[in-house]
């Protein structure tokens, strides 16, 4: 397996933490080391969390994409690193037992292989319009629901 990025880390991303792995260059030519830990997902943890991979030294940091538990873990690292939002069908393991630590472990190895390659995600300021967009859509139609209830009750009536 050739190496395409020196040091990479792979993020397993929930509500409440963050297991991030950065694998690294070993002490003996060609062999890879990988340090795994666990983060918190408060302002505060995802500071320290951005802070221990710029002391690795990461160069890319990959995350799946799932839910939206990845949008605040993104938001905080984009501005210092490399960040790879990969689809989840692009990154099942083998089958069989599946944990947090196993999954960080995984996205850090196929990332720094090139194995993946990374979800279109906007710019910060595209992502808050797209999201005051889709908050005002929502915001219409339940106006709609609401009139069209308040109809039904007066022709009931």
């Amino acid at each position: 397996m050739q190496v395409i990025y020196e040091r990479c880390a792979g993020l397993d991303v929930h509500r409440d933490t963050v297991v991030a792995t950065v694998r690294s260059p070993g002490q003996r030519r060609g062999s890879r080391t990988a340090e795994t830990r666990t983060f918190k997902t408060t302002m505060r943890a995802l500071a320290e969390l951005g802070d221990w991979l710029a002391c690795q030294g990461v160069e890319l940091v990959g995350m799946e994409a799932t839910g939206v538990y990845w949008k605040p873990v993104f938001t905080s690292l984009e501005g210092r690193f490399t960040c790879w939002l990969v689809n989840a069908a692009h990154l099942r393991n083998v089958p069989g037992r599946k944990t947090d630590v196993g999954d960080s472990v995984w996205i850090a190895r196929i990332l720094e292989c090139g194995l993946v390659r990374p979800s279109f995600v906007p710019v910060q300021e595209f992502r808050e319009l797209r999201d005051l967009t889709r908050a005002r859509t929502a915001v219409s139609q339940e106006r709609v629901r609401v009139i069209q209830r308040l109809e039904k009750v007066l022709q009931d009536a």
